[in-house]
């Protein structure tokens, strides 16, 4: 029998809960997967899972041998790395996920460099704005803003964008100007739809902190299109500097209360809890965190 690749297999049953999808990750059969299960828990004389038509089920001496696996796969993993020492060469496919409007904005731009340096590796870029099970979705790297963090992730800080308040000159001229941040609330405010805080606004000035209730009448769930919203004179919005620092520097829009700022908005890289990781990951990961820091509204004061 295979050990490694029947640990494998085993583990990745447990990820993602089906015999079938391991087959296609595998690029093997669904029975094929299943003898190698059959023969694991034969040589063990244990049942690791419980099978049926519609479910896969972890016994609990299934869950605590996963656990053990886990360890003995990234033990061998190491092992073989160590072994190739510098020749090992970066190659196979990296799963890449980001939210939505960094992806489009400014990810996507970083990684053709990439590829062409390391030819044998793939890129499988997944843009989607929800927080994604790494282990269960296959992912080796996430882009994260925020602080709220899975903890079973490892996390890595690569950067912070200051958040500013940002409207256009032709709203600014039709409505006036807010003098404190307490005029906001009598001025259309653009927010993300899905804010936890909802129309409740925290600014920070040095030590000062004001709580400020907005009107939010338009409220959008994609950044991109707020950002539109707010260039064709739809309002006043908070805005991480990453995102509208091109768009200040045309005046297309301008600050608003400029000595009111919002929270920073941290981005981090994160990666499986795993202690491996491919030589390929790892390169990723290095490549992003230097190149998301020199990105034009990020580390900015």
């Amino acid at each position: 029998m295979d050990t490694i690749r029947s640990l494998r297999c085993f583990v990745r049953a447990v990820e993602l809960g089906s015999l079938s999808a391991v087959a296609r990750e595998e690029a093997t059969t669904q029975p094929t997967v299943s003898k190698l299960m059959a023969a694991l828990e034969r040589e063990l004389g244990v049942r690791l899972l419980e099978r049926s038509t519609t479910s896969l089920q972890v016994t609990p001496q299934g869950m605590r041998f996963y656990q053990r696996a886990l360890g003995v796969l990234a033990e061998y993993q190491e092992a073989v790395a160590e072994a190739r020492g510098q020749t090992e060469t970066p190659a196979g496919l990296i799963r890449l996920n980001a939210p939505n409007a960094f992806g489009h904005f400014r990810l996507n731009a970083l990684l053709a460099p990439f590829l062409a340096a390391y030819p044998q590796v793939d890129i499988e870029l997944i843009l989607d704005d929800r927080m994604v099970d790494l282990v269960k979705d296959g992912v080796d790297i996430a882009v994260r803003h925020g602080r709220e963090l899975p903890p079973d992730a490892v996390a890595r800080l690569v950067g912070a964008s200051p958040r500013l308040l940002v409207a256009a000159p032709s709203y600014l001229q039709q409505h006036g100007k807010p003098k404190q941040p307490q005029d906001l609330g009598r001025f259309d405010f653009i927010r993300f739809a899905w804010l936890p805080d909802g129309d409740v606004l925290t600014l920070h000035n040095g030590e000062r902190t004001e709580i400020v209730h907005t009107h939010s009448r338009y409220r959008i769930n994609n950044a991109l299109a707020k950002r539109d919203s707010l260039v064709a004179g739809g309002g006043i919005g908070l805005f991480p500097l990453w995102l509208v620092q091109d768009l200040l520097d045309s005046g297309a829009l301008v600050h608003v209360l400029p000595k009111w700022r919002g929270q920073p908005q941290a981005l981090h890289l994160l990666s499986p809890s795993r202690r491996y990781q491919p030589l390929r990951a790892r390169l990723l990961l290095d490549y992003l965190a230097a190149k998301i820091a020199e990105l034009p509204g990020y580390n900015a004061s």
